[in-house]
């Protein structure tokens, strides 16, 4: 990547404080994966008190979806124009400000309509966040700083479901929402204080028509994931999932002619970019899979209850903790081609592991597999985060942030859409009234199997993809020149000895 993507446009008092920068967006994100994680566990309680059914509410969840899908692609060329810092600050407010008229909803309309909003924060803080990241942190930072940013992403979904289970049971559902407001408060006051206004000088011309045709894509799509989730609907999943298809289409041949589409399919020209989405989609399906599964498998399976679940599955979050300091000693070792390779494999065979999980397992067992689990897949996404950013040039930045992120939404979605289609199919296929632990053993097995085809295109990484990033060349010609300087005093003491 241009030096000027990580250091002409990181002010050196930014420099010394990556880890600030890092954990200011992580606290954002975090707030935004955990929100969307323990509304689902509190929507029985909330369909009780609006006086629908527990499947009314899924609108709640489908309208933050649309709302992610439709703004996402938007969020590079909004941080261009305007700052992404005012922008970052901006998502955060209105993602908090969200969660009050959540909090505060009195029917389940308005509380569609909260959730819209949200979505709207959301959407800009997942890539501006990241964006803010590349523009701030220097470049030999950036794997210790994408190591810290990528924490909240796997935490949130695993803590997610007990923390719900707690607030519906010794507190009110409206506290879910609630909680989000100190930690706005307070990302948006630390955003004022460390984080600089770094812009695009010239922002581009703003592609309205294609935010509207990704929007119609993006969103149908999502619903038909979403959908495909739970039990039913079967015709109109399929004609989401066709609207999606079509508009998706339309999209691409816009883009072809338009001089700055909103989502620009020419950086999958871009090697290490385009092998780093591919590869990571693969692997997000097993990720977004994995919290879907676990909790179902520990509380229907195994007939534990949510908090002996949430406790168990938390290891998965330990795991990928103890990775931060791990990543750049890695990398700067191996390079990211042979990392992602064996790594990858390592990761998949740990979720794999999970199919063999049944109730007679010890807790600490359980709880230890996870704890591996979570370290090597949280490495994965550490090296596909960070080498995906190694050629794009400092002006395409933001578009390349917006692309990615709205695939690492999409495939999370699409996960848990690929984990309950093999969970259904294994109860059918062997007539269970409930899904058994054999059930769960299928669906693990399946987004296992998925995730070991990214090695195909970990392999096609160029060997010194990301060498600047990772140290990994500069060590290799540090050893090289050792050796040659070893063999040149060993030459002269043979001289010596002549």
């Amino acid at each position: 990547m241009s030096e000027q993507v990580f250091s002409a446009v990181a002010a050196p008092a930014q420099k010394s404080n990556f880890r600030t920068v890092a954990l200011i967006i992580a606290s954002a994100m975090f707030m935004e994966q955990l929100d969307a994680t323990v509304l689902a566990t509190a929507l029985p309680t909330m369909a009780r008190d609006f006086g629908v059914t527990a499947a009314h509410m899924s609108v709640a969840l489908t309208s933050y979806l649309l709302s992610l899908a439709v703004f996402i692609p938007a969020s590079g060329k909004i941080a261009d124009r305007f700052g992404a810092k005012n922008v970052f600050r901006i998502a955060i407010a209105i993602f908090t400000l969200g969660s009050i008229l959540c909090g505060q909803a009195p029917s389940l309309g308005f509380l569609v309509f909260a959730r819209f909003l949200q979505g709207l924060g959301g959407a800009m803080m997942m890539p501006v966040g990241r964006l803010v990241l590349l523009r701030s942190v220097a470049r030999s930072d950036m794997i210790s700083a994408m190591s810290w940013l990528l924490v909240p992403a796997l935490i949130g979904p695993i803590i997610g479901p007990p923390v719900g289970g707690l607030i519906v049971s010794y507190l009110d559902w409206r506290w879910i929402f609630y909680i989000n407001v100190p930690i706005g408060v307070l990302g948006i006051t630390l955003v004022s204080i460390f984080i600089g206004d770094i812009r695009e000088e010239k922002p581009g011309r703003f592609d309205f028509l294609g935010l509207v045709l990704s929007g119609v894509s993006l969103g149908s799509l999502l619903f038909g994931f979403e959908m495909g989730s739970r039990d039913g609907g079967g015709p109109d999943i399929a004609i989401l999932i066709g609207v999606g298809l079509v508009s998706g289409i339309l999209y691409v041949l816009h883009a072809r002619r338009h001089p700055e589409p909103i989502l620009d399919l020419s950086l999958m020209r871009i090697r290490t970019f385009n092998l780093s989405v591919i590869g990571g989609s693969l692997t997000r399906i097993t990720q977004g899979a994995h919290p879907f599964l676990l909790p179902l498998m520990m509380q229907i399976g195994f007939g534990r209850s949510a908090a002996e679940s949430g406790l168990i599955t938390f290891a998965t979050a330990m795991g990928s903790m103890s990775m931060k300091a791990m990543a750049p000693i890695i990398l700067r070792r191996m390079g990211f081609r042979i990392s992602l390779v064996v790594n990858g494999v390592i990761a998949s065979l740990c979720y794999a592991v999970c199919a063999a999980f049944r109730p007679d397992w010890p807790s600490s067992v359980i709880f230890a597999v996870l704890l591996v689990s979570g370290f090597f897949m949280s490495f994965q996404f550490t090296a596909y985060n960070t080498v995906a950013y190694d050629e794009i040039p400092a002006s395409r930045i933001s578009s390349a942030t917006s692309f990615y992120t709205t695939f690492q939404q999409l495939m999370l979605s699409f996960g848990i859409c690929v984990a309950a289609t093999a969970l259904h199919l294994s109860t059918l296929v062997n007539d269970h009234p409930r899904p058994v632990p054999s059930d769960f053993s299928a669906a693990f097995l399946t987004v296992t199997a998925i995730s070991l085809l990214a090695t195909y295109w970990n392999l096609k990484f160029p060997r010194n993809a990301g060498a600047d990033i990772s140290g990994h060349k500069q060590q290799k010609k540090s050893r090289t020149a050792t050796r040659r300087q070893a063999e040149a005093i060993a030459s002269n003491a043979e001289d010596t000895v002549d």
